[in-house]
């Protein structure tokens, strides 16, 4: 087939006017096609324009939701369904995302996931770094669903563990939580491994993280981090939140 396509393309140099013009319009080709695929994948993100803020039931979500919309503390309790809102991370008034609050009961969580999660553009897991110890299987469990689910794989939004309630003295950080979730799903991937129930984009099983390692964030198709906040404040209901490493990383999202 290649000696077949030899005369013609002999031809079309001669008719062009030689090697280096032809060259020269094979590069500007090339230069087109990776154009065009670029749009293609620029236009498909920003048509997912969420951000969704998941965790369980007083992990803080809401608080955080309110937070981030005007900034005032107010009094918070178990959602039953989804709260969103347009939220601009940024003085330029064109870059903006919708946040989306998403109830954290065990019986809502997962249909509210599914309803939203083509549309995210990037998500918040929130932990309640307090509670973490004791809801550490919990946390995991929900976490686990989250990032074996098809659609988040394909779309491999970026993620980010708001390690919340850091005003409060037993709070756990950052860096211990990630070890212990990593620790967590590792064990949760293995006693799943033998009977998966979540199947990828092509249809098998979803494999969380590197098959024959130990699983750590790094693995995953998406960018993770951590980040510790306090949607209360160190001054409680009068004072300021503290979520400058969320907001910093809503700026890089949206």
């Amino acid at each position: 087939m290649a000696g077949g396509l030899e005369p013609g393309l002999a031809a079309l140099r001669r008719e062009l006017g030689g090697p280096a013009v032809f060259s020269v319009l094979l590069a500007l080709l090339a230069v087109a096609v990776t154009f065009l695929i670029w749009r293609f994948v620029q236009g498909r993100r920003s048509s997912r324009k969420a951000v969704l803020l998941l965790g369980l039931c007083d992990a803080g979500k809401t608080l955080l939701f309110a937070r981030l919309l005007s900034g005032r503390y107010r009094d918070t309790q178990t959602s039953i369904t989804d709260s969103s809102a347009t939220y601009r991370p940024s003085r330029d008034k064109s870059t903006n995302v919708t946040l989306i609050d998403l109830p954290g009961h065990e019986s809502l969580r997962l249909q509210f996931l599914e309803r939203f999660k083509a549309a995210a553009r990037a998500i918040v897991f929130v932990v309640d770094s307090v509670a973490f110890q004791r809801e550490v299987k919990d946390v995991a469990e929900f976490l686990y669903q989250v990032l074996v689910d098809g659609t988040v794989l394909k779309n491999a939004p970026a993620l980010l563990i708001a390690c919340n309630k850091q005003d409060i003295t037993m709070a756990k950080s950052a860096k211990l939580i990630q070890q212990q979730l990593e620790k967590e799903l590792n064990t949760l991937r293995v006693t799943r491994s033998a009977a998966p129930t979540t199947l990828d984009s092509s249809g098998g099983p979803a494999q969380l993280g590197k098959k024959g390692k130990d699983f750590d964030f790094s693995q995953l198709p998406m960018k993770v981090e951590f980040v510790e906040c306090s949607a209360r404040g160190s001054k409680g209901e009068e004072g300021d939140a503290d979520l400058e490493g969320l907001e910093k990383w809503l700026v890089k999202v949206a």
